[in-house]
This record gives structure tokens, sequence and C-alpha cells, in this order.
């Protein structure tokens, strides 16, 4: 059922978005995405900014355990703004909701706590979660780009937008709180 949703309704929805979100830039977990599709993308990007800038910056960040930290009630407002037909957002909705953990040790077993964060990395609906969830995260300044790979993002800066790093960097980290996501050490500097 799952790849049924992902490739019927998700995927497609993924062509249409609504403005507020955005996928062109993310090359990871879309049937036209690939590691080769990014790195020719982001290659062709800094070419292209080379000919008309003397250097172009481009910052890599990672994302740390991104998929055990995306929240449901923010995956599910994103899922919300795609163009699904209501049976279709409800069976998401239902999907991620339900879930519980408990954890047993030397004969004790903790009380149970409901999950409500985390996508499974291993199902047809977490990749795509993924993808839709990194919709928002866009670069701020005209000029600037970003181009995503999983939880990997590269920002790419051409000199002329070289004063607008610091923004840059400042929106991905403030986007990253607010999505519940942390960034990984030491990998945006």
């Amino acid at each position: 059922m799952e790849r049924i949703v992902v490739r019927q309704y998700i995927y497609p929805a993924l062509l249409s978005p609504p403005p507020t979100l955005n996928f062109s830039d993310q090359f990871a977990f879309r049937p036209t995405g690939s590691t080769t599709a990014a790195i020719i993308t982001l290659l062709d990007t800094v070419i292209d900014l080379l000919s008309a800038n003397p250097y172009v910056i481009v910052v890599s960040s990672d994302f740390s355990k991104a998929f055990d930290t995306i929240r449901h009630s923010t995956l599910l407002h994103k899922l919300s703004q795609l163009d699904l037909p209501d049976h279709v957002y409800n069976w998401l909705a239902n999907y991620f909701s339900g879930h519980s953990h408990c954890t047993s040790f030397r004969g004790h077993i903790s009380s149970l706590l409901n999950i409500t964060a985390s996508i499974i990395l291993g199902s047809a609906i977490g990749p795509a979660s993924y993808v839709i969830n990194t919709g928002d995260l866009i670069a701020i300044t005209p000029g600037n780009s970003l181009c995503k790979f999983a939880d990997d993002t590269y920002l790419i800066v051409p000199a002329v937008n070289q004063t607008s790093r610091l923004l840059e960097l400042n929106h991905i980290q403030s986007w990253a709180e607010e999505n519940h996501l942390k960034l990984q050490s030491g990998q945006i500097c």
C-alpha cells in the first residue's frame, strides 16, 4: 500500500508543488533524482556562476539523524499543502499516528510513550516524506541556491553575494531548529 501511495499520489504531487514548497533542488528519493544528477547540478551551478564571478562559495551541511527526528505534526502540515486527495492525506495521517514504544531491561518494562517523531527509513513512505519535509528549505538571497541530496545540503553563494553567507547559514540553522533537525557539529563553518 505504501508504494502505491508514493508512486500514484505523492510523486505526482511533487511535480506541481504549492509556492511554499520546492522539490526541484532535492535529488534523493525521487524518481528523477540521483547522486549523479545532484553532482551535475552542483557543478553546473558553480561553473555557471564562475562565468560572472571571480569565485563561488560552496558550504556543505549535514543533518544529524534526520529521519529519526522529523516531527509528524510538521510533516503532516507540509503534506496538507500538497494536492493530495483527502482519503490519501487521511491514510498518511493514520500511518504516522498510534505508534508507541517501551523498553524492557533486566525484567523491567517501561511505560508506553507515544512516538511523535521519526519516519521509518526502510519504508516506502519514509524517503518521500523526508523530501517533503525539506521542501521549504530554500536560499533566501536572490542568486544564492541550495542543492540537496537526502540529508546533505549544499549552499552555493556567488562572490557578488558573499556578504549574505552568514545570513544564509543562520537561516539554515533556524530552519533546522524549527523542523526539529540538528546540523552535525562542525559541518557549517
